[in-house]
């Protein structure tokens, strides 16, 4: 059997996280089983549902590197087949057509809850008879359409995360809605639970992957799959993500949606590395690996039954991880648009071999990828401003005649291409004013960077000196001692 597993989302938002994870678990066990992933845009929620919204979950999976096999494929474009699916379990017997007014049900529903009992349909219209419904037809009742559940029977199967799970039909609500209200015997808008499972056995879908949330719905749907006369598909439920307060993950904890992690300068091979490891652990405990590499290790064998926290260190760890490793000639592209926001002067051809110098330099501090705007923002300005511990240690003595001999030497046409150069100079000048080299490197450090803390001096200098910042610095620091 060649294994087909689907992501379902819906287009009345942007790409959650929880969906995007429950995707990533989708394609990791297709791909380690050698199957198919498919597509599957549920979109018949007719109000809610946007184009943007699908634009932008395609373009996030895309951006994981969650390739697809098949699709996308839209509900709106498919609701004949599920009419039709409709009609044969009228058909048979196993729907029917109920006339309760809203009003008549929120009175049910009303005198349920001052019993203190569960919400639950009383299956009364299930048995109407012909002069009934013909009675309901001429006040010009809409009917739903209901599928009938038998209070009595157990719903079973053999979760791949959670093993045997089993559900009591009495504790499903009563006979669901298959299909929204409609007059003169038509058939209405159909509802989820129907639309999907249909899709499934259209797609000859293998196995069921998605949130644990959904297991009450998996209940409901073995049934309609078991009506319609077909094989029913291996179910995984995995965890959801959850906040710090042990609560499911959602937009009142703020950032949830994957365009707002790649905006927040997450990679696409970190976050998906991450999410990975939400509810999942490889079996030799690695926690950097690629997607590929995932795929190879994937089993449901492995993935977690409880709640998985979002952890943001963990996340900035691993994408820090990421960063430090990309080649300059990766990150160089990736950096490029954070300096045009903040309005840094570059021509990124004409200083590609500087910008590139640069990017070297602060490549391995940065954790996402913003933190290049800080990172790299006193490299690309004349002066600097200086900090207290700067200022203290240019008041020392021999300071002022160590960066004046620097200066000086500059003016001179000293050259100062490599790192070699660099510490030529310094050299002379420790030999040249008797001062020891630390004093030296100390107030370079403080003139060139306005700090007694930063990246490696000499590749720090050589990039300001490429821009000719190093003599106005030098000169600054000068007129502070």
């Amino acid at each position: 059997m060649s294994v087909r597993v689907r992501i379902a989302p819906s287009p009345t938002g942007n790409l959650h996280i929880g969906t995007a994870r429950t995707a990533l678990f989708n394609w990791l066990f297709a791909r380690a089983q050698k199957g198919q992933f498919i597509i599957r845009i549920e979109d018949t929620d007719q109000e809610r549902s946007k184009p943007e919204f699908t634009t932008n979950i395609l373009e996030g999976l895309k951006w994981l590197g969650l390739d697809w096999d098949e699709g996308p494929f839209y509900q709106s474009q498919r609701i004949e087949l599920y009419q039709q699916a409709i009609q044969t379990l009228l058909d048979r017997g196993l729907a029917y057509r109920a006339y309760d007014t809203p009003q008549e049900l929120e009175a049910r529903r009303a005198e349920q809850q001052a019993k203190k009992q569960a919400p639950r349909y009383d299956n009364r219209h299930r048995h109407l008879t012909p002069e009934q419904i013909a009675a309901f037809e001429a006040e010009g009742r809409p009917a739903v359409v209901r599928f009938k559940i038998d209070d009595g029977r157990t719903i079973s199967w053999n979760d791949m995360v959670r093993g045997n799970v089993a559900w009591q039909g009495s504790d499903l609500g009563g006979d669901m809605v298959i299909a929204r209200a409609s007059g003169q015997g038509k058939i209405g808008q159909p509802l989820y639970n129907l639309a999907v499972v249909v899709d499934d056995l259209d797609m000859a879908i293998t196995h069921v992957i998605r949130g644990e949330d959904h297991i009450a719905n998996t209940a409901k749907q073995i049934l309609l799959y078991e009506a319609l006369g077909n094989t029913i598909p291996t179910f995984a439920h995995t965890p959801l993500i959850l906040n710090q307060s042990g609560q499911k993950l959602s937009k009142r904890d703020g950032v949830t949606s994957i365009s707002e992690f790649q905006a927040m300068g997450f990679t696409a091979p970190g976050l998906a590395n991450y999410m990975a490891l939400l509810g999942w652990t490889p079996a030799d405990g690695e926690e950097l690996f690629s997607l590929d590499e995932a795929a190879q290790k994937f089993s449901f064998d492995r993935v977690s039954k409880a709640g998985s926290k979002f952890d943001w260190d963990k996340l900035d760890w691993i994408n820090s991880q990421y960063l430090h490793a990309m080649a300059v000639e990766e990150l160089l592209p990736r950096v490029v648009p954070y300096w045009r926001e903040a309005d840094y002067a570059f021509d990124l051809e004409g200083d590609r071999d500087w910008l590139e110098t640069l990017v070297a330099l602060i490549g391995p501090s940065l954790t996402r990828l913003p933190d290049a705007i800080d990172q790299g923002r006193f490299f690309f300005t004349k002066t600097v401003d200086y900090s207290d511990d700067a200022k203290a240690h240019l008041q020392q003595a021999g300071v002022t005649e160590a960066i004046a001999a620097i200066a000086t030497a500059l003016e001179a046409g000293a050259n100062l291409e490599t790192n070699d150069d660099v510490q030529s100079l310094i050299k002379q000048v420790v030999k040249d004013q008797g001062v020891k080299k630390g004093l030296v490197m100390k107030s370079l450090r403080a003139a060139l960077m306005g700090d007694l803390q930063g990246p490696d001096l000499s590749t720090s200098w050589l990039i300001l000196h490429q821009r000719g910042f190093d003599q106005p610095r030098l000169q600054a620091a000068l007129a502070l001692t």
